[in-house]
C-alpha cells in the first residue's frame, strides 16, 4: 500500500545528483529501497490498477542507469513509472508517466521524441478537424494540467492562431506539478496521479492511434516497395575492341 514520499527520500535523489558514485551509494542504499523503491513499486501498482483492462502494461523504474551510459553516471537522480502500451522504442510511444525528483513529483500524458511524420499527422489533423482537441486542451488548462514538450528552432507556419502553440512542439507532455512535501507525503497522492491520467487518457488513446496510423503507412509503402520487381540491369555487349 503507498504511504507517500518522505522529504528523505527526496533528500537522498539530491544525494545522488552531486555524488554520483558507489562510494556514497552503498552505505545508503538501505534508504533507496524503504524510502524511495518500495514505495515508487506501492504506488505503480494503485496507479495501475484502474487501467488494467486497457491493454496497456506498467513499470517502475530501477535507480541503476543503463551501461550505454557513461561510467561515471551511475544512478538516477529521477525515479520513474510509466503506463503505456507495449512498444520497441519507449520514447515515441504515448505514456502516461510518473516521475519523482528531489524538486518533486510531476506526473501526466507525454510522447518525448516520436517520429517527425506523427507530429506532422498531428498538425495536419489540428489544421482539418481540431476542434475536439481544442476543446479538450482548453479542459485540461482550467483543470491546472500545463502543456510542454520540446520545441522547433524554427517553427513550423501554422495555419490557426489557436493552434500555434502546438506547432512549435517536436513531442508534447501535459502535466502536473507536486513539489508541497505534505502532497507527496500523503497517500492521497496516489489519487491525484490516477485522477490526472483519466483527464490526459484522451490524449493518451489519441497519440496511440496517430503511431499506429503511421506505423502502418510505413509497412505499407515497406510491402509495396519489395513487392515491386528489380530493374533490368543492362550488360555491356560481348564485343571484342579492335585498337
Amino acid at each position: 500500500m503507498f504511504e507517500g514520499f518522505s522529504q528523505e527520500a527526496l533528500d537522498f535523489l539530491l544525494g545522488i545528483r552531486f555524488n554520483n558514485d558507489r562510494e556514497w551509494f552503498e552505505p545508503r542504499k538501505s534508504i533507496y529501497t524503504d524510502k524511495v523503491y518500495e514505495p515508487m513499486k506501492a504506488l505503480a501498482d494503485e496507479i495501475y490498477a484502474p487501467f488494467a483492462d486497457t491493454g496497456m502494461i506498467y513499470k517502475a523504474g530501477r535507480i541503476y542507469r543503463d551501461e550505454k551510459f557513461p561510467p561515471y553516471l551511475h544512478y538516477r537522480d529521477t525515479m520513474w513509472i510509466y503506463v503505456r502500451y507495449e512498444a520497441f522504442w519507449w520514447n515515441k510511444t504515448p505514456t502516461l508517466y510518473f516521475e519523482l525528483s528531489p524538486e518533486g513529483a510531476e506526473f501526466g500524458f507525454r510522447i518525448k521524441t516520436p517520429d517527425a511524420a506523427v507530429m506532422e499527422r498531428f498538425r495536419s489533423m489540428l489544421a482539418e478537424d481540431g476542434d475536439d482537441f481544442f476543446a479538450l486542451a482548453k479542459k485540461l488548462k482550467r483543470k491546472g494540467i500545463s502543456f510542454g514538450g520540446d520545441e522547433y528552432k524554427r517553427p513550423k507556419k501554422c495555419p490557426l492562431p489557436e493552434a500555434e502553440e502546438f506547432y512549435r512542439k517536436k513531442g508534447l507532455s501535459a502535466y502536473v506539478k507536486v513539489e508541497d512535501i505534505a502532497e507527496l507525503s500523503s497517500p492521497e497522492l496516489s489519487k491525484r496521479v490516477i485522477k490526472t491520467f483519466r483527464d490526459v487518457m484522451p490524449l493518451n488513446d489519441m497519440f496511440h492511434e496517430i503511431v499506429e496510423v503511421e506505423e502502418l503507412a510505413k509497412a505499407l509503402i515497406k510491402e509495396s516497395a519489395a513487392s515491386e520487381p528489380e530493374p533490368e540491369i543492362v550488360k555491356a555487349p560481348k564485343t571484342e575492341f579492335m585498337w
